[in-house]
Formats: structure tokens, C-alpha cells, sequence
């Protein structure tokens, strides 16, 4: 594993950043938009190092006495993917849910670009250079992040229906293949090394779909962040959104060099290379949960409300959502599938639940903490309140007592307000209405991979006294997955859109 220095040195890579609002990003190690991710992600790198660490973040030593980072296993058993799981959800809550995407979510994309070639019947020497990429990631820690493909909203625009792609192939040669446009939203754009474009893009190559990977440095291409997430300049006062800040953003390439070893046929679903990430979506959807929940009770304690009982009521309802997941994560981990190649990944009809349920419960989760603390939450005071003579005496009397300082009392609620009641917390709830299909996509993977319809639906009728048909409702699970709403110029002739 590298060093969160190694790591902050790639990143000097000559890549072209520009963040909306900012302006173009020279360096994204010092930038103040960028400055605080990128030390995030080399603490990340650095806590593999952490003899503290290393149980949760590393296997069991083999043979040899190595221990690898699970970041960057294969996984072939349950009890891989139960010690994958604990890593991330370890690593996922010390951002409260706010980081998605680590390099760990880059070996992720890179089993899933191997599994889908294998699945999709692809050259052999495509399969060998997905191989080579993922073996490479592994041992260098290099970061790869994951874009869709999907056209932005002027390409959706375009008159003619066929022009309505992402990505235009220009040219091919020996070496492979030079491409232009534009990609929508993918996380952390401007902190990842490489980045995996599905084949959403539309572009085709002798018949078959391709996906690519390619360097965000690479010359021609532009990565475009969107504006920071809104944040007081005082750590006291936003102690997430000063540090946990993705900047999801957009790719332009202007005729961007692909070699061959990095050109893929792939399906154009993203079904087999998604089937490791949304078990990542879920631990840190899972994380944001459970860090709510814990800032819940430390708040009920520092309130003086562990006595109240609606309050006790609002904590468990809390932990019952927390729970919910957590259940569903650990069924899907040891209840795996396997592809058929035998890697091992999370039961989705599991998983899909467990999304499905934190889906649902995301708003009310985060409404429960707003409630909790009452009008406190809105009127705590900052540090530098606190420290000045003319109001240091009347705001300890308000906000001090009961065993906390005012200033104790005041950082958690700071805390607890960041979370839930700033711009960071309004990009994450937005996000992830888009991230991984929302809503619609988890739907469909339940109905997809649940296994028990026929089973269930012919053994209630054991219970009748009578012959009965056999059912057969397997055409539900059948169903083909429904196209993600896009939006489009009316047809000729059409009033409507």
C-alpha cells in the first residue's frame, strides 16, 4: 500500500480542473476547494500503514506472512466479503457517510469491468488486460472512480435522435482509439487517477459497446466539479462540510487518446460491473445512519432527555432503521452469489432491501435529529461567541450546565447541524436520488433477484383442499430493467415533451 504521500504527489499530475465558482484548479493538493479531500483520501492510504488499523484493514497473514489490504481482494467466500464489509463500514463512518468513493470502490469497478467481460463473452485479450488493470490498481493503490456514460442534457437535446450520445468515436488506429464529448456526473473527479466510462456513451466499436478507462490527466480531457458545498471558513462551525466534499462533476474530452488495453465490449447495462458497488452505496448510506443515530443519543444525553420518553421513542425508532440495514448487509454477506468465474458477491435480494428501507427512511432519519435538540440546534452559538467578553458570561449560562460547558454543548450541536442542516448534508440527500438509478433501480434489482415467487405462491396452496394449477409468475423477476427518465425535445408534430 502507498503512502497518503505517494498519493498527494500523483495527484501533481498536470490534470486540468476546473470547479464552478472557483475557477480553474491548479493544484488540487492546496487548492482550497480540493485541499481538505485530498488529505482525506491520504489519510485513507496512511491508515493501512496504522498498526492501530491493520486487523481492520488488512487480511490474515497467508503463508508467506503478507497481509493484504482488503480494499483490493477478490473476494471468493463469505468470509471474505464479512471482512470487506467491516472495513468499509470502519472506514465509511469516519466521513459520517460523506466520502462514497474510496480507492476501495476502485477495485470494485475494476472486478466488475473483469466480471462483465467475462459474462458478456468478450476477446481474450480484453479479459487478460482487465486482469492486468485490476492486478495493477492492487499493488500500486492506484484510484479509479466510475462515470455511467450517460449524455449530459444538451447532448439529450440534440434534434436528431441518433446524436444523442455522450461520446463520438473519432478515429481508430493501430495503437486505439481517439474520442470526443462530454460525460455527466460521476464523484470525485478531480481526487481519483482514473476514470471507468460505461457504455452508456453509445460508442461502438466493429459491432460491440464499449467502455473505456482512462487517466483524468490525460491530454485533451477536462474535469469540471461542481461548486463547493456552502461552508463557514470556521471548522467549529462546519466540522463535515470543512473536510468531506467529493465534488461530483463532469468529464469534457477533446479528442482523448484510449489505447486498446484500455478499451472494453461490455453489455451496455452496468448490471454485473454495479453488482460490487451498490454493496459499497449501502455501507456508507448505512454509515451516514448510524453516525445520525449516534449524534441522536449523544445529544439526548447532553439535552438532559435520556429520561424523556418521547424522546427514547424518537432514538428507537433510529435504531430500528440502523438495525434493518445492518440485518440485510450481514445476510447479504453471508448469504453470497457467485459469479462464473467464482468471485463471491453480496445476495442483492438482501441488499436491495436494505437500500429499498434506508431509501425511505433517509428523510424521517434525518427530520428525527433536526427534531431532537429542539431550537437549540438553531441558535447554538460559535466558538468565537463564546470567547468574547461581552457574551461569554450570558451564553455559558444559556447553553452550559448539566455536567457540559457551553462550549462542550455548542460543538455538538454545530456537529449535529452540519449533518443535517447544510449544504453538504442537501448534496448528499440530492445525490443520491441520481446515484446508483435511486429509488427505481433498487426496485427493480429486489424484483430481479428475489428467488422465491413460484416456491411461495405454490406452497399456500397446499393448505386448500383441492386441486389447483401450478402457478408460474416468473415473468415479474423477467421483466426487463426500465430506462432511467431522460429528458428529450418533443417528436416532430408533438405538443409535449
Amino acid at each position: 500500500m502507498r503512502t497518503g504521500a505517494d498519493y498527494r504527489q500523483s495527484l501533481r499530475d498536470g490534470r486540468r480542473v476546473w470547479v464552478m465558482g472557483e475557477g480553474q484548479v491548479e493544484d488540487v493538493t492546496t487548492h482550497p476547494a480540493t485541499h481538505a479531500m485530498v488529505e482525506e483520501y491520504a489519510a485513507w492510504y496512511d491508515r493501512h500503514l496504522d498498526p492501530a488499523w491493520q486487523d481492520l484493514l488488512l487480511t490474515p497473514p497467508n503463508a508467506d506472512r503478507e497481509r493484504i489490504p482488503l480494499a483490493y481482494v477478490m473476494p471468493k467466500s463469505a468470509e471474505d466479503l464479512t471482512r470487506m464489509g467491516r472495513s468499509f463500514a470502519k472506514t465509511t463512518f469516519l466521513s459520517a457517510g460523506n466520502i462514497t468513493h474510496t480507492p476501495a470502490y476502485g477495485n470494485l469497478i475494476a472486478l466488475g469491468v473483469l466480471t462483465a467481460l467475462q459474462a458478456h463473452q468478450a476477446p481474450n485479450e480484453q479479459i487478460a488486460e482487465a486482469i492486468s488493470y485490476r492486478e495493477q490498481i492492487a499493488r500500486s493503490g492506484r484510484f479509479l472512480t466510475y462515470c455511467g456514460g450517460a449524455p449530459i442534457i444538451g447532448q439529450r437535446m440534440r434534434p436528431d435522435p441518433r446524436q444523442r450520445v455522450a461520446l463520438e468515436l473519432v478515429r481508430e488506429s493501430d495503437a486505439g482509439v481517439v474520442i470526443r464529448g462530454k460525460l455527466g456526473m460521476h464523484t470525485s473527479p478531480a481526487y481519483a487517477e482514473d476514470v471507468y466510462i460505461g457504455a452508456l456513451t453509445g460508442i461502438e466499436i466493429g459491432g460491440h459497446r464499449a467502455g473505456l478507462i482512462l487517466p483524468v490527466n490525460a491530454p485533451g480531457a477536462t474535469t469540471l466539479c461542481r461548486k463547493i458545498a456552502a461552508r463557514d471558513r470556521n471548522p467549529f462551525v462546519a466540522p463535515l462540510s470543512s473536510r468531506f466534499d467529493e465534488l461530483d462533476g463532469q468529464m469534457w474530452l477533446d479528442d482523448v487518446f484510449v489505447p486498446w488495453e484500455r478499451v472494453f465490449f461490455v453489455d451496455p447495462s452496468p448490471e454485473a460491473i454495479a453488482r460490487w458497488l451498490r454493496w459499497h452505496h449501502l455501507h456508507g448510506w448505512l454509515s451516514k445512519a448510524e453516525f445520525t443515530l449516534g449524534l441522536a443519543l449523544a445529544l439526548t444525553h447532553a439535552m438532559g432527555l435520556k429520561e424523556h420518553e418521547q424522546t427514547v421513542e424518537y432514538l428507537i425508532d433510529l435504531i430500528a432503521e440502523v438495525q434493518t440495514v445492518r440485518s440485510c448487509l450481514t445476510a447479504a454477506e453471508r448469504d453470497p452469489d457467485f459469479t462464473p468465474a467464482g468471485y463471491c458477491f453480496p445476495n442483492h435480494a438482501h441488499l436491495a432491501a436494505g437500500g429499498i428501507a434506508l431509501f425511505k427512511a433517509r428523510q424521517r432519519i434525518s427530520e428525527t435529529l433536526r427534531a431532537l435538540p429542539g431550537s437549540s440546534l438553531v441558535v447554538a452559538p460559535t466558538d468565537h461567541d463564546l470567547a468574547a467578553p461581552e457574551l461569554a458570561s450570558g451564553l455559558e449560562e444559556s447553553f452550559g450546565g448539566g455536567g457540559y460547558t457551553a462550549l462542550q454543548r455548542a460543538a455538538l450541536l454545530q456537529l449535529a447541524w452540519d449533518h443535517v442542516s447544510s449544504a453538504l448534508d442537501g448534496r448528499e440527500s440530492t445525490f443520491e436520488l441520481h446515484a446508483s438509478g435511486g429509488m427505481p433501480n433498487w426496485r427493480h434489482w429486489l424484483r430481479r433477484s428475489f428467488r422465491s415467487y413460484n416456491e411461495l405462491a405454490n406452497a399456500v396452496l397446499g393448505f386448500l383442499d383441492l386441486p389447483m394449477p401450478e402457478i408460474d409468475v416468473s415473468s415479474i423477476p423477467a421483466a426487463p430493467i426500465a430506462p432511467r427518465r431522460v429528458t428529450t425535445p418533443p417528436a416532430a408534430g408533438s405538443e409535449k415533451a
